[in-house]
């Protein structure tokens, strides 16, 4: 690939508040944020496939996750690009090997007790067993097909929170009439902002904070990842992560 130097850096992994895997891969993109900052690099490529993609849009159908989960992983995000989502892994290995490059392999990819290792593993090549070859070419292409409806609305969502932005949080008043595909992305986005960690930020998580304005009756507040405590005050949607004034906690 013509790069003549590597930089091995070890991470110390905190899993507060996050599952392991989250918390791992947390780690990993500070690092390499920092690297990138102290190299001067204008992108930073990631290794991930069409494989990859589909195992993310599986586990997004599993967990009942919405169409942003189902969209699957983003070709560019801040200093970040993947310019091997429409490759095959086997593709990039026997590319490799025609090269002469030597690549490694993450021992956490043999252990089973990762999620998407037994995905990988076990899940989907028995799908393309039962079904037919092809099935991780449709999750990924399922994924483009999302994408560009969720990039959409992202954006709307993005204008929307700006405008339901007050001293404090974010007003009630201007979120409720929002459709709901929009309201719970500007939910999400502002959780997202305030700590909670979008990897580890679910469905149920958002439908939560939705009931906050849809079906409030006075309820404490809505605990997220992170930690992260999400509460109402009257017209007032606090993510500031603190208790509601008069109660000590919940």
């Amino acid at each position: 690939m013509g790069v003549a130097e590597a930089v091995v850096v070890s991470v110390t992994v905190s899993a507060a508040g996050l599952g392991p895997e989250a918390a791992a891969r947390e780690a990993r993109y500070d690092v390499l944020r920092e690297l990138a900052g102290r190299f001067g690099a204008a992108a930073v490529l990631l290794g991930h496939t069409r494989d990859d993609q589909a195992e993310t849009v599986l586990m997004g159908l599993a967990r009942g996750s919405g169409g942003r989960a189902l969209a699957g992983m983003r070709r560019s995000f801040e200093v970040f690009r993947r310019p091997l989502l429409d490759v095959t892994r086997a593709d990039t290995e026997t590319a490799c090997l025609a090269e002469g490059l030597e690549w490694w392999e993450d021992p956490h990819n043999a252990d089973d007790r990762f999620t998407r290792v037994r995905v990988r593993r076990t899940v989907l090549p028995m799908l393309e067993d039962e079904l037919g070859p092809g099935v991780a070419a449709a999750l990924a292409r399922t994924a483009d097909a999302l994408r560009e409806d969720a990039a959409y609305l992202d954006a709307v969502a993005d204008d929307a929170l700006g405008r339901a932005a007050v001293p404090g949080g974010l007003s009630v008043e201007a979120l409720t009439p929002l459709p709901s595909a929009v309201r719970r992305r500007v939910l999400r986005l502002a959780a997202v902002t305030a700590g909670s960690p979008a990897a580890e930020l679910f469905r149920v998580h958002v439908l939560e904070l939705d009931r906050l304005l849809t079906h409030w009756h006075g309820q404490v507040g809505v605990d997220l990842p992170g930690p992260l405590r999400v509460v109402r005050r009257g017209d007032l949607l606090d993510f500031t992560g603190g208790p509601p004034e008069g109660v000590a906690g919940s």
